[in-house]
């Protein structure tokens, strides 16, 4: 029996081994991006101002001096540049020994770490295969890893639902920029172009909203962390269905079943989401 915990202990031990690995691979990817964000931001940042500037002295030539807003723009001009060098060096990791730059804003270098990944995944794969882990193990190890998928569920949740929201704002100022807008008799030429703006804006954001559902994406999501954290916490303080279960297996296994259960319907319900809601021919 010593045995077999230990086998099992160093078996959990390999497999976290494996997740130090994955993590550690996903953080590095966020990184390369990020960098690579920050490194065309701050590139395209000092030609986008000096573009605006020269649109901007070319539209007000001879009606608006800008003579002082040019010479503002100097010393933003110089910190933008500076900016550069100082991203370009950060997003770059010197190796004096072993050879030249590595860049890693690169977008090479993020697809390297993508292949390491899916690599590290497939080791961790085949490591499981070849464990022979007891299926009481597996479920309680399976238990440990649900407040995983409920942080998940929610964190996805709560992304839809500010998208919801900022596509909802969108809407209502806009329509009322737009009402304002209209409902003024002597509305100059320049503003007119404001309204067609503003509406458009609007329609776009009610399409989006529309058709890709953020609302009742989040409400789903938000719904199903709801539900597995109630199972989870029952199964835990033996309350609900599970109050009185005398035999832990038995609790374990309705508590397996119960999340499988949820987390297949809500695989189901993002499959109807995602498709195009159909119009009647008439």
């Amino acid at each position: 029996m010593a045995q077999s915990t230990s086998a099992a202990e160093r078996a959990i031990e390999e497999l976290l081994t494996h997740d130090r690995k994955i993590l550690a691979l996903r953080d590095e990817i966020r990184e390369a991006r990020l960098k690579r964000f920050l490194l065309v931001s701050t590139y395209s940042s000092a030609p986008t101002l000096l573009l605006i500037l020269f649109i901007g002295n070319i539209v007000t030539w001879g009606y608006i001096d800008l003579a002082r807003v040019n010479v503002a723009c100097i010393p933003l001009l110089i910190a933008l540049l500076i900016l550069c060098v100082v991203v370009r060096a950060n997003s770059t990791s010197i190796d004096f020994w072993d050879g030249p730059l590595q860049d890693k804003w690169e977008a090479g270098h993020a697809a390297g770490k993508k292949i390491d990944l899916e690599l590290a995944l497939e080791r961790k794969r085949l490591s499981a295969a070849s464990i022979d882990l007891t299926t009481e193990i597996r479920r309680h190890i399976y238990r440990e890893t649900v407040p995983v998928a409920i942080e998940q569920y929610r964190s996805d949740g709560l992304r839809y639902r500010r998208v919801h929201n900022f596509f909802q704002s969108i809407i209502i100022v806009g329509s009322l920029a737009t009402s304002t807008a209209a409902s003024l008799a002597d509305t100059p030429a320049p503003y007119k172009w404001i309204t067609v703006g503003t509406s458009f804006s609007v329609g776009l954001a009610a399409g989006f909203t529309g058709y890709f559902k953020f609302r009742e994406r989040s409400f789903y999501l938000q719904q199903t962390a709801d539900s597995i954290e109630e199972e989870y916490n029952a199964v835990n303080l033996k309350v609900g269905r599970y109050i009185g279960s005398a035999d832990d297996e038995a609790a374990l296994l309705e508590f397996t079943e119960r999340v499988e259960t949820l987390k297949n319907d809500q695989r189901k319900r993002q499959q109807q989401l995602d498709q195009p809601t159909e119009t009647p021919e008439g």
